[in-house]
């Protein structure tokens, strides 16, 4: 039996994709292994809740973990927060950790999207992600992506100037990302985006955006869409993801869907072999020094006794002392 053609996915939402995702980690990664492929992505929509669990999940059966996401970027600043539409609030946007700097770089990106930039979604923009590029590698994202945008809207000097910026700030670690999932409006940004890579000199890599495990699945993902939008599945005008091919595809399923780019099948293997994440299974634990030459039991005791006055008012009787005795 020869050896299956090289592919690495490096576009999968999990279940940490809240109620959007519907890949349970465990079964994801066991999939890829049992297909004969030795790496797997996990790019959850904003977060990187799922990224340590995936990671071991990934280490146990021998599998490249590829930490990433999602990302929302804003289309100017992340602090800018007018926009009356969520879809005119962010564009999305694939981010690939190429090693543990680059994690450390993604960790910032997420906490800050939420700390800062948030509104309707975490949302980055491209200043703080030139501060944190380092380590990163780009993917230019789905048909929701800030390229897709210029290339649907037929901007090509717009569409240009993007992908320069991609280049200028991460160098050769930007990658011309095509999906193929049936869909019209991806076969257009498919058409533009390899016009764009050949005119440009950058490299494609092909991904499905998979939401869920296998085929079958598309049912159950389009039921949690429902949940999520509040909707119901007859209505017609709900959001919903079109078909049935937004899983975790073999390598044939994947060459079969991109006729004539092979080359952008293979390269995702490439990309894989770029990335090397070691994490330590060791624990760090915050250490705190109370003031005063106090224990941390001592601390503990003083705050609650200088709070429960504060708490309880003229309603503090003899009894919410002697709780706190016994609860300390």
């Amino acid at each position: 039996m020869s050896d299956p053609r090289p592919f690495a996915h490096l576009h999968c939402h999990t279940h940490f994709s809240m109620l959007d995702g519907a890949s349970r980690i465990p079964e994801m990664v066991s999939k890829v292994k049992e297909a004969g492929m030795n790496s797997l992505a996990i790019t959850d929509h904003g977060n990187l809740y799922g990224a340590m669990d995936f990671y071991q999940h990934c280490r146990s059966q021998d599998v490249n973990p590829i930490l990433g996401l999602e990302a929302y970027i804003a289309p100017r600043s992340r602090f800018e927060k007018g926009a009356s539409r969520m879809k005119e609030a962010s564009f999305h946007l694939t981010l690939l950790a190429q090693n543990r700097q680059g994690f450390e770089n993604l960790i910032k990106l997420s906490s800050a999207s939420y700390l800062e930039g948030f509104y309707y979604k975490p949302r980055i923009d491209k200043e703080i992600l030139e501060a944190h590029s380092e380590g990163l590698i780009l993917l230019t994202g789905c048909a929701a992506g800030e390229l897709s945008h210029h290339i649907l809207g037929e901007d090509w000097e717009e569409a240009e100037k993007l992908c320069a910026w991609y280049e200028k700030v991460f160098g050769d670690r930007v990658y011309m990302e095509i999906q193929n999932a049936g869909l019209e409006i991806q076969r257009q940004c498919l058409e533009g985006t390899v016009d764009l890579a050949n005119r440009m000199g950058l490299p494609l890599v092909a991904t499905n955006d998979a939401h869920y495990v296998d085929q079958k699945d598309a049912e159950a993902q389009d039921v949690l869409l429902c949940v999520s939008t509040r909707a119901v599945v007859s209505d017609e005008k709900r959001m919903k993801m079109t078909g049935d091919q937004f899983f975790v595809r073999t390598q044939d399923e994947m060459y079969n869907a991109f006729p004539g780019l092979e080359d952008a099948v293979a390269r995702t293997q490439e990309l894989a072999e770029r990335v090397d994440i070691q994490m330590s299974d060791k624990k760090f634990y915050p250490v705190f020094q109370p003031p005063d030459n106090l224990t941390d039991t001592q601390y503990l005791r003083k705050l609650c006794e200088e709070r429960l006055p504060i708490k309880y008012g003229d309603e503090l009787t003899q009894a919410h002392w002697d709780r706190l005795d016994l609860e300390l």
